[in-house]
């Protein structure tokens, strides 16, 4: 090979390298693009689905923060056990989470248990007939049972407790609060 050759397939190489390269760095760009416009549709149901099992810490409007475990995650709500509580929480009335992994769960992926809707969940709780706590997004507590469930509201029957804590006779009654005013409930 004389010198000239040697020189050329030389300079071949160097431009061989040098648009493999630009290749390689208009696929990444490409990727990452790619990658930004398929996350822009991720929602937050599907990583609250994915943290099943992870401790977060939830700000939730009326209650404050909650840690706790992520156990079910519905249509518009999520369940949390702190420990010593279960708290069922709407999705809506979360400001803020964190300890989120980076995994998410798209629609396809998750139980069929997870197109519960928040109703479903608080029927559930209402056949129980067990007393619940259910703090409001504006703040506000209310010690109760769950009577019935409605389409976009719930109809709670007072804990009988809170009568003799000073209660009016018109305070009576049973008390319907829209889902838009329940940051949270539980057990109580």
């Amino acid at each position: 090979m004389t010198g000239w050759e040697q020189r050329l397939l030389a300079v071949f190489d160097d431009l061989e390298q040098q648009a493999e390269g630009l290749a390689l760095a208009e696929r990444d760009a490409r990727v990452a693009d790619l990658s930004r416009a398929e996350y822009g549709e991720l929602d937050l149901l599907s990583r609250l689905h994915g943290a099943v099992g992870a401790v977060v810490l939830l700000s939730v409007a009326g209650v404050g923060r909650l840690r706790g475990s992520v156990a079910r995650v519905g249509e518009g709500w999520l369940l949390a056990d702190d420990g010593t509580h279960e708290w069922l929480v709407r999705v809506a009335a979360l400001e803020e989470v964190r300890g989120l992994p980076d995994r998410a769960v798209d629609a396809a992926g998750r139980p069929v248990t997870a197109r519960l809707g928040l109703g479903s969940v608080l029927r559930s709780v209402a056949a129980d007939g067990t007393p619940v706590v259910l703090h409001r997004t504006g703040g506000g507590v209310l010690r109760a049972r769950l009577r019935r469930v409605g389409a976009d509201f719930v109809e709670l029957e007072p804990d009988e407790s809170a009568e003799s804590s000073g209660r009016s006779v018109d305070d009576a009654g049973l008390v319907v609060v829209p889902w838009s005013a329940i940051g949270a409930v539980r057990r109580g």
